[in-house]
């Protein structure tokens, strides 16, 4: 039995649509995650039917949330989940809150003309690279199960079997959350959302500008670890950043194989504004229209507030860039701050264009001759054990994804399980696994990722 405790849907009204997800036809469990479940007090037997928006929990309250959310830099002041139920929220066995949430459910009024429906590739993606973060320890939401629809869904490529993606998250409230209200010029909902945010996510910030310094300081980190890894999100829209620190939505994402900081994956970014080195900037900008939403609350007085927003705003780029070289240390296997650590990386940085990414660290710098003795001379003994530990052997490579996912779609589940294995253990042994680890063959084409809508 699940615990569902509402209170999204009972402290914030004018912020969703109760509607219920679609009902599939012939629902068949894909995948499911029983670990997670476990760790959430959740029993997963013969839950196939409501996990695809089938017959409920009870308890369950189905939504469609609401927000607005600038969009490859264009403002929409509605968008709102066009393809995604909130079931509810529950209260895990620590009593810490989760939200439930259904994607490819089907059509609400946030739809926007599409069909509200998901196909089976997009929806075993996220599945596989969030669970792929949350084992390399990045703040992210969870898959719970992926449950294929059994009808077929028209896109571009043709008719390919449907899916729903079963996610928890410790919430879905967004930037473009905030931005909702505030371009309705809706106070007192604003309000009420901020004073909701900082009771379910930073308790012991004080005031809409406390929360503001804690969600900064959250997504500092969490693009640090994003860059650490190489890690392109692909749509960094404000409506795609979550208030509480988590990585969210993984439509056109993919890892770098060798670095080169302008690598764009999203068939959609053409002027590469969501590229791999954009994504700080990025996170900045998502912020500065947080701070705007927010602004009525920093201070009575408007010129204040500006002063105040501003302020905090000029010092992201400093609090990022302590929060970057903290993680490149952390790979690096540095113990301590020393005062040529940041020339050091740096030269790193000029060294990489080329190299793969994750294999280059994994492997302690191999071939990089001169540079590489100068960091074993600043990290000491231990270094070489200590950057093995530090970088994973195992990400999501574009093509074992691919492969995978198209598997799937056929109806073999092999590859895919397999490579799920693979990349919830990312540190492990390289040996066994060379499959899992090594790069793609030259030959292959550049990758190119789609939203999956």
């Amino acid at each position: 039995m699940i615990r569902f405790d509402n209170s999204y849907l009972r402290d914030l009204p004018g912020a969703f649509l109760r509607l219920p997800p679609a009902v599939p036809p012939a629902p068949k469990l894909l995948v499911q995650n029983d670990g997670l479940a476990a760790g959430l007090g959740l029993d997963l037997t013969g839950a196939e039917g409501w996990l695809s928006g089938g017959a409920l929990p009870e308890g369950a309250d189905p939504a469609a949330l609401a927000y607005a959310g600038h969009q490859f830099g264009g403002f929409s002041p509605q968008l709102g989940d066009g393809r995604a139920h909130l079931l509810g929220e529950f209260l895990g066995p620590d009593g810490r809150r989760w939200d439930l949430q259904l994607k490819g459910s089907g059509r609400t009024p946030f739809s926007r003309g599409g069909d509200g429906k998901a196909v089976v590739g997009p929806m075993l993606r996220e599945y596989l690279i969030s669970e792929a973060m949350a084992a390399l320890g990045v703040p992210t939401t969870r898959s719970l199960a992926v449950v294929a629809t059994g009808e077929m869904i028209l896109r571009q490529e043709g008719l390919l079997p449907g899916a729903v993606l079963a996610r928890v998250a410790a919430s879905h409230i967004r930037v473009g959350t905030f931005q909702f209200f505030a371009a309705r010029g809706q106070m007192e909902e604003l309000k009420a959302l901020t004073h909701y945010t900082i009771a379910r996510h930073y308790p012991d910030a004080v005031g809409a500008l406390g929360l503001f310094d804690a969600v900064v300081a959250r997504q500092s980190r969490l693009i640090a670890q994003w860059m650490g890894l190489g890690f392109v999100h692909g749509v960094m829209n404000t409506d795609n950043m979550a208030l509480s620190g988590e990585t969210i939505d993984y439509g056109p994402c993919a890892f770098m194989d060798a670095y080169a900081p302008s690598t764009v994956f999203s068939s959609i970014d053409r002027q590469g504004r969501y590229a791999y080195a954009n994504q700080p900037a990025i996170m900045a900008w998502n912020l500065a229209r947080l701070a705007e939403a927010l602004l009525p609350f920093f201070d009575p007085d408007e010129a204040r507030a500006l002063a105040v927003a501003n302020d905090r705003l000029e010092a992201i780029a400093g609090r990022y860039h302590r929060d970057w070289l903290a993680e490149m240390r952390r790979k690096l296997g540095l113990e301590g701050e020393g005062p040529g650590d940041e020339a050091l990386i740096s030269d790193l940085m000029t060294l990489m264009p080329g190299r793969d990414w994750t294999l280059t660290f994994r492997r302690g710098f191999d071939g990089l001759g001169d540079w590489r003795n100068r960091w074993l001379d600043r990290a000491g003994p231990g270094a070489e054990r200590r950057v093995h530990d530090a970088n994973p052997a195992v990400i999501p490579r574009n093509h074992r994804v691919e492969a995978a996912v198209q598997a799937a779609t056929l109806g073999d589940m092999g590859p895919f399980q397999a490579l799920l294995v693979a990349v919830t253990d990312p540190y492990g042994p390289e040996a066994g696994r060379e499959g899992f680890v090594l790069p793609p063959p030259e030959c292959l084409t550049p990758y190119v990722t789609f939203c999956g809508t």
